[in-house]
């Protein structure tokens, strides 16, 4: 889930569950193992978290909004990797006022990964330890993150992989303010709640 919260100051408060831990994903495709699914282990990004410094925020895998160390914080707890981020990039808060943004994303480097085979046949895929580099907020389509995995040649042996966790999206424009005055009328009180919240909707 990614909720959007569009601030007075126009900035905005984006938090959400980046990755779900110890569920499986849904089916992905690369070209060396073909189809498969994965699953990141409990503790995982905990592990990776305490390795690094710093951990990217980016907007779409391309522009950086900041890090760990200024505006970014980032935990697992017993859902999994937990998101929060203060962000006052211009294309950022259009998309986000447009209705736009799609969901996060983390990009990483695998240390440690098991295979096995389900019941079905589909390889699983665990990871276990994974060098977890940057997270990324998103306004592309599902399509062009969750099932890519993508090759940067440093040495032509390092493998960049990006997930995108899909859920669903919820934005308040704390911007709007209630009316001031109690409202009889059924319809002018649904209008007043229509001002109080943006929008809603699940992908």
């Amino acid at each position: 889930m990614i909720r959007v919260e569009i601030r007075a100051d126009n900035t905005a408060m984006i938090t959400g569950y980046v990755n779900v831990t110890g569920r499986e994903s849904r089916v992905l495709q690369d070209v060396k193992n073909g189809k498969f699914i994965e699953l990141v282990k409990p503790g995982t990004f905990k592990h990776a978290l305490e390795k690094r410094n710093s951990v990217g925020l980016m907007f779409n895998h391309k522009k950086p909004l900041g890090s760990t160390k200024d505006n970014l914080e980032l935990y697992e707890d017993n859902i999994g990797l937990y998101a929060r981020a203060l962000v006052s990039d211009p294309d950022v808060i259009e998309q986000a006022k447009a209705k736009k943004l799609s969901g996060w994303s983390f990009g990483f480097k695998k240390e440690k990964d098991t295979w096995e085979t389900r019941d079905d046949g589909i390889p699983r895929r665990i990871l276990e330890d994974i060098d977890l580099f940057e997270v990324s907020i998103l306004d592309v389509t599902p399509a062009y993150i969750a099932t890519s995995i993508e090759m940067r040649s440093d040495g032509g042996q390092d493998l960049v992989e990006y997930r995108k966790h899909e859920d669903d999206i919820t934005v308040i424009d704390n911007r709007i303010a209630p009316d001031p005055k109690p409202v009889t009328d059924p319809a002018a009180a649904l209008a007043q709640q229509k001002r109080k919240f943006e929008f809603s909707i699940l992908k």
